[in-house]
This record gives C-alpha cells, structure tokens and sequence, in this order.
C-alpha cells in the first residue's frame, strides 16, 4: 500500500493589513492556495514572472518576434501577439459563444 505523502508547510510573513484582511477567511490555505496556483497560471510563459528574460530566453525571443507583433486588441485593449502568418483569432466572440 502506497502511504500518502503529507504535503509540505510553507510560511511567510505578511503585513498588518494582509493578515487583518486573511484574518476573516473560513479556509485561509485553501485561500492561500488558489491565489498561488491563479497568479502560477497567470504568469508570463516566457520569463516564469519574473519579469526579465536571460540572455539565451532574449535570443530565442529575438528570433520569435521577427514574424509575430504585438499588438493591442481593439475589443479589451490588451496586449497580445499576432503571427504574421495564421489569421488573427476572435477570442472573444469565442468567449460569448461559451
């Protein structure tokens, strides 16, 4: 029988304001958890969130971006890359179609 691994304990330290704000919470981790897991989800995939590329990630970005733009869309007015070469998608009909 294969035993169930015990998750592993984090902590961090939070200001008066954040804590105050947790403080009200039924479930702080599960909480916790999902804002973790949604910023993970929402990071750049490129940088992992850090926000910087490496030299080898700019090269490889360098060589990306000569046939993709980045442009803003007309609908939301959000950034987002184009490929000079597929026909632009509508996400958003798509998303009220759903």
């Amino acid at each position: 029988m294969t035993a169930k691994r015990k998750g592993e304990v984090i902590t961090f330290k939070v200001d008066e304001a954040l804590s105050n704000a947790l403080a009200g919470l039924p479930n702080r981790s599960e909480f916790i958890r999902a804002a973790i897991l949604d910023a993970l989800d929402n990071a750049c995939p490129l940088c992992r969130g850090v926000g910087i590329l490496t030299p080898n990630q700019k090269r490889h970005w360098q060589a990306f971006a000569e046939h993709h733009q980045i442009l803003e869309c007309d609908e939301c007015h959000e950034f987002h890359l184009i490929c000079e070469h597929a026909e632009e998608p509508h996400v958003h009909r798509e998303a009220e179609s759903e």
